[in-house]
This record gives structure tokens, sequence and C-alpha cells, in this order.
């Protein structure tokens, strides 16, 4: 079983739990506003990190950030963009993973598995905080997201 952790919109917050959440991720994927370059540092201290940037992710330490990547993790194709708005779907994706709503959100459509794993940064209205994690098993994908507060 390989799994995925995923984080978005951490807003230069790196909540306590939700680094205990990515603990143990065989990879780590951030879907954009990181805002500081010291969240990197300290999520790719947990595990190997994917990243891409978010609309508020600013200034020279952004500067090499991708708007969108796709990756393979375990034999699955990842597409990562931070605003779903803006995805240019890969052909080859089996799995989307975007931030900006700051809505936790799992759906298929066609075949393709969407996942916003909300925001683990500060609270915006009354949305929850919230993280999520991919568990491959073979060609099994399992979505689970996780509110905390």
């Amino acid at each position: 079983m390989f799994r995925i952790g995923l984080v978005s919109d951490t807003h230069d917050l790196l909540r306590p739990e939700v680094l205990a959440f990515l603990r143990g991720s065989d990879h780590i994927v951030h879907a954009g506003d990181i805002c500081g370059p010291e969240v990197i540092a300290a999520l790719a201290q947990l595990a190997p990190l994917t990243v891409v940037r978010g609309n508020n992710d600013r200034g020279d330490w952004a500067q090499d950030i991708p708007e969108a990547v796709t990756v393979q993790l375990a034999g699955v194709r990842l597409h990562v963009v931070h605003d779903l708005a803006e995805l240019v779907l890969p052909g080859e994706a089996k799995v989307v993973v975007t931030g900006h709503s700051h809505r936790p959100r799992v759906e298929e459509r066609d075949g393709v598995l969407y996942v916003n794993p909300g925001s683990a940064g500060p609270r915006r209205f009354k949305l929850p905080i919230s993280a999520g994690e991919l568990l491959v098993d073979g060609s099994a994908i399992t979505p689970r997201l996780v509110t905390f507060l």
C-alpha cells in the first residue's frame, strides 16, 4: 500500500495535527497557496514532495514552482493544479488534485478522480480545516478526507 498525503492552502500555517496526519506518507502533494518556503521545508522532511504554485505564492522563493505538474506515483498518474478552473487535463491522468476553493471534495467524473483536500491553513469563513490522502493498492485508489477542529 502506497500512501499519498494531500494538502492545500496552508497559507504559511502548518498545524501540528496536519503534520501528524501527513507523517508516514510515502509522498506528499501540496496543491498550492503554500505562502512560504518554510512550509515546503517542513513537508519535505516528512516525505518526498510535489508542489504547485497557487495564486498567493509570490516572490523569489516561488518562481521555480510550476503552476501545474503531472507525476506518476505508485503506478498512478496524478495531475496537480491549484485552481480547478485552470485545469488542462492530460489524457493519461487518473487523479486530479486541486486546492483554491478551501472546500474538501472527492468526485469521480469520466473515469478521473478529482480530489480537493480543502484548506489546512487559517480558517476561512465556516469551512473546515482539512487534508487528505490517497491509498494506492495496485490499481485500487482510495481517497480519504480528514477534518481537523
